[in-house]
């Protein structure tokens, strides 16, 4: 062969390569979840088979890398439009970390966590972390937050009363007023909600949809929100059950707690003790009986200034049964417990360090004494074992405790150890602002609340508030671009085990009402007033945001009250109570169609995510679980509309299987004035979805065979 022929010969292989179709970059998918993966959470010595898809007939290789590995795959099967690729990788022995290379003629493109990307990006790719599992309950699952002074009264024997002893230099108050808003200092005023309300309201929740429960702090704490923890050891009789009253409260000018008899007979009393422990095994047990599960509140960062172990308030000083506390003699027993600064301080030594300060929130000094390490270990075990088989743990300011993050990191593996061999069920959930992946690599936390990859995004994009109603950017506001951008920033920080765990919350007790952040207002219950928290409120805005939390990867878990149309700025405000009696039924109606919605159909639960449209005043995108070549799959569209009119929207529900051969049935519609649940169907062409959408209004869809 002459120069002349291979001259030719070279150019006509490059013109048959440059002719080869478009790399169609749209198409391509994988992610961490069952449907791309298989085992979905392996352990060590699996072999795990990873899938990836591409538009059919489009594309000559993929690859899966991993380090320094460059393995071809093999084309599985086609389905639809597209091809799927499999790799079986050898049998795991360590995490990995790994992602994909693309290839048509002379194009190629690489594929991780973020999506297509022209340039290899190893820092953002695809993650197994062999035996790290999280409860398949509590995947996708539906929870419910309960502040329980505020929910329910279901036991007035109970009731803390008036002055009954002092709490931050005040005398407590009992409210017997039920829908007296909160005030501004209401850390020391008691609603009388307890575990008996909760018990007397499970149909109620039941009905609702709700799976999980998830209580804030109940053990034994002088406060109503009891995040200074008094005893671990018990339930708090005000919560519980009181079989043995006496005593009597302090009277006027009388600001001594070591004189308030009728406080200390109810929750130093070993019988009310014991009798509010075994109500709760009893309440637990028939929350299981219907099928539910429930989560504890645990701060074991810092306990309170009243508990039994420091027990500054000398209200165990002269009671039997108990030891010294460590404020009241340096002997004691648990002077190792805290870190005291002064050595001549005894007795009564007021010289010890508090979490940020705060001599009413000691701080457990861990690193100084291995008996409060096993307590408190000992702790995590006793309340998800038998008789109290509670199903997990909430965190509180989990990546606070300790002084350093090597101990926090191993006393959080250490506890996770003790609590999955109590209960291999139970799940951990730590409150968390920023990056929580160095406690999500399988042996420390489950999951997160998830305010970063949740919480915070949605609020941006349908008020333009962040999450405490303290600050506004309009540029965020129906910004549907930068709001992939947050929630795809964020998650990449998660292993999918602990996103499709995660907490979703709307509202909680720590940040305003999101029906109160639809009215678009800066204010807090200080500055604004109550009233202001419930004026030009969108209730459009507000279903958006359920629809949002019912759709989205994740545990949409409601604030208690959210779904009867109670507002509030906030900490305090956001702790209204409950208003049975004054619920608005409809909204508790949409709630009730929505978590329907969730259940029946897998893909909203624990499917795969995949954005389908984004742009200025909408966000569009379909959640598809995994069926086989022969069918078997659950796929859903949602669409936001943040705009003041009517958009109609051309979807490309192709991007999530969807063919010509199903049609789109719309199970929910939502606008300012209401929420229109009829099936309404939807024929698809060339794999477009064609739907108008309601002004402040959203819309779900799920697909049907034809």
């Amino acid at each position: 062969m002459d120069i002349n022929e291979i001259v030719q010969t070279k150019r006509a292989r490059e013109y048959a390569i440059n002719m080869r179709p478009v790399l169609n970059r749209k198409a391509l998918f994988s992610d961490e979840t069952a449907n791309y993966r298989t085992p979905f959470e392996p352990e060590i010595g699996d072999r795990v088979t990873i899938k990836f898809r591409t538009w059919m007939d489009n594309v000559d290789y993929v690859f899966f890398i991993c380090g320094s590995e460059r393995k071809q795959m093999k084309k599985a099967y086609s389905k639809g439009v597209f091809d799927y690729y499999t790799y079986t990788t050898e049998p795991l022995a360590e995490r990995i970390h790994y992602f994909f290379e693309v290839r048509t003629g002379n194009q190629k493109c690489f594929y991780n966590k973020l999506g297509v990307s022209k340039d290899l990006q190893e820092y953002n790719s695809f993650e197994i972390a062999p035996g790290f599992k999280t409860p398949d309950w509590a995947k996708g699952a539906i929870m419910y937050q309960i502040y329980t002074d505020r929910f329910c009264n279901g036991d007035t024997s109970n009731d803390v009363e008036d002055r009954e002893y002092i709490y931050i230099n005040e005398g407590v108050r009992r409210v017997r007023d039920w829908n007296r808003l909160p005030e501004p200092m209401d850390v020391r005023d008691f609603y009388g909600g307890d575990l008996k309300g909760i018990w007397d309201k499970l149909d109620y929740l039941q009905d609702l949809g709700v799976e999980v429960l998830y209580l804030n702090p109940i053990f034994v704490s002088p406060s109503n929100h009891k995040y200074d923890s008094q005893d671990y050891d018990y339930i708090d009789p005000h919560y519980g059950v009181i079989v043995e009253d006496g005593g009597e409260c302090l009277p006027e000018g009388d600001n001594d707690n070591s004189h308030a008899s009728k406080y200390i007979h109810r929750v130093v009393n070993k019988k009310n003790l014991e009798a509010s422990n075994r109500f709760f095994a009893e309440f637990v047990e028939e929350v299981h009986r219907r099928g539910m599960k429930i989560i504890l509140d645990g701060v074991f960062n810092h306990c309170g200034s009243f508990n039994k172990w420091l027990d500054r308030e000398r209200l165990y000083e002269h009671t039997e049964g108990y030891e010294k506390g460590a404020y009241v003699s340096g002997d004691s027993p648990y002077r190792s417990f805290f870190k005291f600064n002064y050595e001549h301080g005894w007795p009564y030594n007021e010289y010890y360090d508090g979490w940020w300060g705060h001599s009413t929130l000691p701080k457990l000094n861990y690193e100084e004494s291995p008996e409060l390490y096993r307590y408190i270990m000992d702790i995590g075990k006793k309340w998800v074992s038998p008789p109290f088989n509670a199903d997990g743990w909430r965190l509180d300011v989990a990546a606070d405790l300790g002084r350093t993050s090597e101990f926090n990191h191993q006393f959080w593996k250490d506890f996770r150890k003790a609590v999955k061999e109590a209960n291999p069920e139970a799940v951990i959930i730590a409150e968390h602002y920023g990056d929580p992946s160095e406690w999500l690599k399988g042996d420390e936390w489950d999951t997160v609340m998830n305010y970063d990859a949740f919480m915070e995004p949605v609020s941006w994009f349908l008020t333009g508030l962040e999450k405490h109603s303290d600050e506004a950017n309009e540029s965020l506001y129906g910004n549907g671009k930068a709001f992939f951008e947050m929630m795809r920033y964020h998650m990449l920080r998660m292993q999918t085990s602990s996103l499709m765990t995660a907490m979703n919350e709307l509202s909680n007790h720590d940040h305003s009402r999101f029906l109160t952040r639809s009215n678009r207002r800066i204010g807090r219950l200080g500055t604004a007033g109550a009233a202001a928290a419930s004026e030009g409120i969108s209730y459009g805005i507000f279903r958006q945001g359920v629809v949002l939390q019912m759709t989205w990867p994740g545990a949409p878990t409601i604030y208690y009250g959210d779904e009867a149309g109670v507002c509030g700025w906030t900490d305090p405000d956001n702790r209204r109570t409950y208003p049975w009696g004054n619920e608005d039924l409809e909204l508790i109606e949409f709630h009730r169609y929505m978590t329907g919605i969730r259940k029946r159909n897998q893909a909203f639960r624990t499917g795969s995510l995949r954005q389908l449209a984004a742009e200025q005043g909408m966000i569009a995108y379909g959640r598809f679980s995994r069926g086989n070549k022969e069918g078997g799959e659950s796929k859903g569209v949602v669409i936001i509309n943040t705009c003041h009119e009517a958009m109609t929207y051309s979807i490309p529900v192709w991007l999530i299987g969807v063919t010509d051969s199903e049609y789109m049935s719309r199970r929910m519609l939502t606008y300012e004035e209401g929420y229109n649940a009829g099936a309404v169907n939807y024929e698809v062409k060339n794999g477009i979805l064609i739907i108008e959408v309601p002004a402040v209004g959203s819309a779900v869809l799920v697909a049907r065979e034809q």
